[in-house]
């Protein structure tokens, strides 16, 4: 049997431990199963308290991704199982991965990123909160949640809300492509290494000077990022949002969603992204448009460990309710592409509705993710 994640622990010159970790699954495109999180989890923990350790690697098996998403294939079999019902197993699995996610965004020792290929969903979950996100010429990076009738979770709720004004909510509604001068842009990625570095990237690591302070760690492994990048700036991409985002700001400046939808569907270009980008809005899940709306709304008061506690308890709704499930169906099972939404448009949906996905299964006792945080934030 193949394992699903691949460790092993480099040596350094010095003696010291590189901690990498591979997602193992190349012909799912790396998708995040329940199995990776629970293997990932526990072994950066045990990283974190190596002192041998001086940072961790994350990459993906193969060259087409790092991974596109999380295993929503396995979710569906248990959303048609448990119709119009709660389910345990939805819980579990959402609540692991914010955890594993969390636990990123607030690892005290360098994690290096290797966002090459596809990086969408779940694998955006993974890399928004790593230390150094490195992403290559062949990098793809989307939250296309829309498409399946979903949101954008693994943290969306927080790192959305940091990007320029508009930009979050414009790539939550129309799932648009992000290249690697893309995610720089919108600060999603730290540096760039042409796919041909990355064996050299990884052996010049071994000679490091690595020492025995965390935040002198952090900065050698900046400054060997930033010179890989400086001498490999030619071969980085012409950015697709840049030349946008002045228009993007002011057509997502609205007070209601149905006016950001239709000012996005009407606004006329030749751009080929631009027009994608369209078309993606244009057949996704208006559900999910007014959870993206509402969600960005609530998320940008709240603390990170708050925004995944929202998170969950929108996820386990989102698996209840149906949509979520016809999204999947259409595009991973049946793969017919015609998914028959429960509303035809944004100005169909009934807001009450909406209302019910924000309504917690748990009060504050119970949570699955009250603890998360509560050292790092009280």
């Amino acid at each position: 049997m193949t394992d699903v994640v691949l460790f092993e622990e480099i040596q350094t010159e010095q003696g010291k431990i590189i901690g990498s970790a591979t997602l193992n699954s190349e012909k799912t495109l790396n998708a995040l199963s329940l199995e990776m999180i629970q293997q990932l989890h526990p072994k950066l923990l045990a990283w974190q308290e190596d002192p041998n350790v001086v940072m961790v690697l994350l990459q993906g098996s193969g060259e087409k991704a790092f991974c596109a998403g999380g295993d929503v294939v396995s979710l569906y079999q248990e959303m048609k199982t448990h119709e119009g019902a709660y389910s345990e197993k939805i819980e579990t699995f959402f609540t692991h991965e914010y955890q594993l996610d969390y636990l990123i965004h607030t690892y005290e020792k360098p994690i290096l990123l290797l966002g090459h290929g596809i990086v969408m969903g779940g694998g955006l979950g993974l890399m928004a909160g790593a230390s150094h996100r490195v992403v290559t010429e062949r990098s793809r990076i989307a939250m296309p949640e829309i498409t399946i009738g979903l949101y954008p979770d693994v943290g969306g709720s927080w790192f959305l809300n940091k990007m320029p004004t508009g930009c979050g909510l414009f790539l939550g509604l129309t799932g648009a492509p992000l290249n690697a001068s893309d995610a720089k842009t919108l600060k999603l990625a730290d540096f760039f290494v042409p796919t041909s570095e990355k064996t050299n990237l990884v052996e010049s690591l071994k000679t490091l000077n690595w020492g025995d302070t965390i935040a002198l760690n952090h900065q050698k492994l900046s400054d060997r990022l930033r010179e890989i990048e400086q001498n490999n700036l030619r071969q980085l991409p012409r950015g697709n949002l840049s030349p946008h985002m002045n228009m993007i700001e002011s057509i997502t400046t609205y007070d209601r969603l149905a006016e950001v939808v239709d000012a996005i569907l009407s606004y006329q270009t030749e751009d080929e992204w631009f027009l994608g980008a369209q078309k993606t809005l244009q057949h996704g899940s208006p559900i999910s448009a007014h959870i993206l709306y509402r969600q960005m709304e609530f998320g940008a008061t709240k603390t990170l460990a708050d925004c995944f506690r929202m998170e969950l308890g929108l996820s386990v709704n989102c698996g209840k309710f149906g949509e979520f499930a016809e999204g999947v169906r259409a595009l991973l099972i049946d793969k017919d592409r015609n998914p028959t939404w429960t509303y035809r448009t944004v100005n169909d949906v009934d807001p009450k509705v909406i209302d019910e996905f924000f309504v917690s299964p748990w009060d504050e006792s119970s949570h699955p993710l009250k603890k998360l945080g509560i050292r790092e934030e009280n």
